[in-house]
């Protein structure tokens, strides 16, 4: 039995509601956070909360925002995916070089997401079928996806020919660039399938307990399969995003997305344990990590600081997924 209805009822309970209102504390708290965070960038400068820079912001975070919900899937499930750092670059790559060799926008489109379902079918064979560690076989995956976006271009960064090709970073609704409310729209449907679907309830019951879910009727390695190929699709459709803001494509592109990306799920109350967090607090994560940034260019911190800054939220974030898992089990 693969996922059905029938295996609904033998299902152990994903999220009891005592989880339930500790993820919520869990949001509320990191968004207390980010307040904080505002204010304290805000006492610095007054262009910081102006309209224009809350659009830079928003446009900053959409490529990680979108990496970022596949993450949450894999992380849910019990795993996670470090190949998405090599996907976004490789899908960046990829979407210039055919659009450059004549290939209409449509086409080209389906193409970079059927690679990026190509690896995270790969990823879901190494990780449920061989039974490898997440870790080694997205790491190597990881490896093969940034090498190949390197040699495609040799090295080198390939520019756009077609603007019309760059349509996502080209048109806007509201001032809001046509990928942030791809970002937007990507985060509902995730939420929805994650609280909603017998497919969501299923991934919080396979990170909270493998051998349940299997006992229940559920192919643990099916929903593996699916969930590595959303996250596939994701961060190449990421990779789109990215060649459509550059108007160019690069394998060095996007490539710290993987860290960042697993990053913000755990600030959002994910655990490297599986079986807890969501796309709220993903959300918010993703929101803490660009906003960061952002405050700190603008009050002109060198990037080698801002860089210590991301590693010390990286170490809050591991930090606190192992003060959660340790509560949760008292």
């Amino acid at each position: 039995m693969k996922l059905n209805a029938d295996s609904e009822s033998t299902l152990p309970s994903a999220l009891p509601i005592k989880r339930k209102r500790k993820q919520l504390n869990d949001v509320a708290l990191l968004f207390l956070f980010y307040v904080m965070i505002l204010i304290f960038f805000t006492s610095f400068t007054d262009s910081f909360f102006s309209f224009s820079n809350t659009l830079n912001i928003l446009d900053s975070i959409a490529v990680l925002g979108i990496v970022a919900i596949g993450q949450a899937f894999t992380i849910i499930s019990g795993g996670f995916d470090f190949s998405v750092g090599g996907v976004v670059p490789l899908g960046a790559v990829i979407y210039v070089t055919i659009i450059n060799a004549g290939v209409n926008v449509p086409l080209a489109i389906i193409i970079v997401l059927a690679i990026g379902a190509m690896v995270g079918l790969i990823n879901g064979f190494l990780i449920g079928k061989l039974r490898i560690t997440p870790l080694i076989a997205t790491l190597g995956t990881f490896s093969v996806t940034a090498g190949l976006a390197s040699v495609i271009t040799g090295g080198l960064t390939t520019a756009l020919d077609n603007p019309d090709a760059a349509f996502l970073a080209g048109s806007s609704v509201g001032g809001i660039s046509y990928y942030v409310w791809l970002l937007i729209l990507l985060s509902v449907l995730g939420f929805i399938t994650l609280h909603y679907t017998l497919f969501g309830r299923t991934l919080y019951a396979l990170g909270g307990n493998k051998e349940a879910t299997r006992l229940a009727g559920i192919s643990t390695d099916f929903i593996t399969f699916l969930v590595y190929v959303i996250s596939g699709i994701l961060a190449a459709l990421a990779g789109i995003v990215v060649a459509s803001q550059l108007m160019a494509g690069s394998g060095t592109m996007g490539l710290d997305t993987n860290l960042l990306s697993i990053t913000a799920v755990i600030l959002g109350g994910g655990s490297l344990a599986g079986g807890t967090g969501g796309i709220i607090g993903t959300l918010v994560g993703v929101l803490i990590l660009g906003t960061l940034s952002n405050g700190m260019a603008l009050i002109q911190v060198q990037s080698f600081y801002q860089q210590i800054a991301t590693g010390v939220v990286l170490l809050i974030a591991v930090i606190s997924s192992r003060l959660r898992n340790d509560n949760s089990e008292e």
